[in-house]
């Protein structure tokens, strides 16, 4: 008999006991399932730590943040299945899973079943593995407004919605001004710095965010940072990112496509998020491609 970890994260805005118990079920037919739950953040690192290869696979029914958590816990090389229980979850719909758990749940069931994965390459920034992008400057301080909101164990994160109120609320702020305050070994001057490991490099609601639409998770990292941010160029750079065309070869923005290795150093401390979550404000990031490092079930 297989045998499956299911790790839920039961504070994601769209998991439930009701929804839990349906992925556990579907996971049932083909494997014995052991349910580990996670209690405060950084415990999906935990319990994904003292996972042993003689495991069949782990799925994760969490948000982005817990996928994130349990990919940076794996020590040994089993496969990796991902239910979406987040507002956003990326990393599932990019992979071209369902956005209703039990759905994709039984979508992984069937991988698992005929032993079908996908090799995907990750990223790293300063060490921290992640899966779909990562930023410093612009992006990572939405995302802190964003957490100072708070999190509460009924609806978790706040949406999309409190996301695009934060970035007009701080482009007002700065008269849709932003002066370069990075330094991009090999590139020259940025205002902010995106690093996509796949595209969409995120989504607005059902809409996804082309920013690097030549990203893949089978390549190495792509990046674009804007060298600066004026009012007159802030509706062709929303044009850029709903439909992902005409950034490659826009002079006002730093474009790299499936690299290795990405340093930036920051004028003074910024902030640094990977896969939405808040690492903090450093003086520099470096960002390194993780290539063919995870089998997913798909």
């Amino acid at each position: 008999m297989r045998r499956v970890a299911l790790i839920v994260n039961p504070y994601a805005s769209r998991v439930d006991d009701e929804s839990t118990e349906g992925v556990r079920d579907v996971l049932r037919r083909v494997a014995e399932v052991t349910v580990m739950r996670t209690e405060r953040r950084g415990h999906g690192v935990e319990l994904a730590s003292v996972l042993r290869g003689d495991l069949d696979a782990v799925v994760v029914y969490s948000g982005d943040g817990g996928f994130n958590e349990v990919l940076n816990g794996l020590r040994d090389p089993v496969p990796i299945g991902f239910v979406p229980g987040g507002g956003a979850s990326v990393l599932p719909r990019a992979l071209g899973l369902p956005r209703d758990p039990v759905e994709a749940a039984q979508e992984l069931a069937d991988a698992l079943e005929v032993g079908r994965t996908r090799r995907i390459s990750l990223g790293r920034v300063n060490g921290r593995r992640f899966t779909f992008s990562a930023g410093i400057g612009l992006d990572a301080e939405l995302v802190r407004r964003v957490d100072e909101r708070g999190r509460d164990e009924e609806h978790g994160r706040a949406g999309d919605l409190w996301f695009a109120v934060a970035a007009g609320k701080l482009l007002f702020e700065r008269r849709g001004r932003l002066d370069p305050v990075l330094e991009v070994e090999g590139h020259g001057r940025a205002a902010f710095a995106l690093v996509a490991n796949a595209d969409p490099y995120s989504y607005a609601g059902p809409l996804p965010l082309r920013i690097a639409p030549e990203a893949r998770f089978e390549l190495g990292l792509d990046l674009v940072a804007p060298r600066a941010i004026r009012p007159r160029v802030l509706a062709r750079y929303a044009g850029y990112a709903l439909f992902g065309r005409g950034q490659q070869r826009a002079e006002d923005i730093i474009y790299a496509h499936d690299a290795d290795r990405i340093v930036v150093r920051c004028d003074e401390p910024q902030p640094l998020q990977a896969d939405g979550e808040d690492l903090g404000d450093v003086s520099e990031a470096v960002f390194e491609a993780e290539r063919d490092a995870v089998a997913v079930l798909v």
